[in-house]
Formats: C-alpha cells, sequence, structure tokens
C-alpha cells in the first residue's frame, strides 16, 4: 500500500537549519507528485512547497520561498524538504503528501484537496 512516512524533525535554533525526509512505500514508479504542508498550532494547515514527477515543476508558498528547498530522487522513493534560516513561526507538524498515481506530469499545487496519500507527520520545533 503506497504510504509516505516522514522523518527528519526536532528542535532548532532560530537561525537555524533541518531536513525533512519523506519515504514513499508501496510505490515501484515514480508517477506521483510531492508536497509539504505544515499545520502550526492554533492554524489551518499550509501548504509550504510540491514537485512533479521529474522534478520539472516545483513551487513555494511565499512564507518559505528562499528559505525551504524541496527535492525528490525517484530512485529511493524519497522526498526532502531542506529548511534554513528557521524562525519560531516554522513551528509546526510538518507533513509529506502525495497525489498517486499522476501519469501525465503537469505542474503541481499546494491544496490539500489534491492529495491522497498523507505521511503521519513529523513535529519541528524552532526556539532558542
Amino acid at each position: 500500500q503506497f504510504q509516505p512516512v516522514e522523518s527528519g524533525g526536532g528542535l532548532a535554533q532560530p537561525g537555524g537549519s533541518l531536513r525533512l525526509s519523506c519515504v514513499f512505500s508501496g510505490v515501484f514508479s515514480e508517477f506521483y507528485q510531492i508536497a509539504w504542508f505544515r499545520q502550526a498550532p492554533g492554524k489551518e494547515r499550509e501548504g509550504l512547497s510540491c514537485m512533479s514527477e521529474s522534478g520539472r515543476w516545483a513551487s513555494y508558498a511565499d512564507s518559505v520561498k528562499g528559505r525551504f528547498t524541496i527535492s525528490r530522487d525517484n530512485e529511493k522513493r524519497m522526498a526532502y524538504l531542506q529548511m534554513d534560516n528557521l524562525n519560531a513561526e516554522d513551528t509546526g507538524v510538518y507533513y509529506c503528501a502525495a497525489e498517486y498515481p499522476v501519469y501525465l506530469e503537469r505542474e503541481c499545487g499546494v491544496d490539500g484537496h489534491d492529495y491522497n496519500y498523507w505521511g503521519q507527520g513529523t513535529q519541528v520545533t524552532v526556539s532558542s
């Protein structure tokens, strides 16, 4: 069964970095779009970034543009979110998601309704 599983969350200091990873089990192709979301305490879920199957298209929310970088390794069935220059507003539970299957590569978006497989989430806390 197709299932994303996140890892790499933890505690970071303001201005620091973390790298989140997501492994996609139960899949033997790259026909899926990936995205990262987060939910801060007391706030609605926010779409952060997405990437199409081959990486041709990627998109970022304004709140993370220039600080976060999404990537994927289809051979390893992995996705990553490199987070730099973290601040307290980045605190929250981070989710990896996938829209699967997507047979015709197209631009991705960060509307959560587009994604049908979700990881369990990993906590990121930014604090001094």
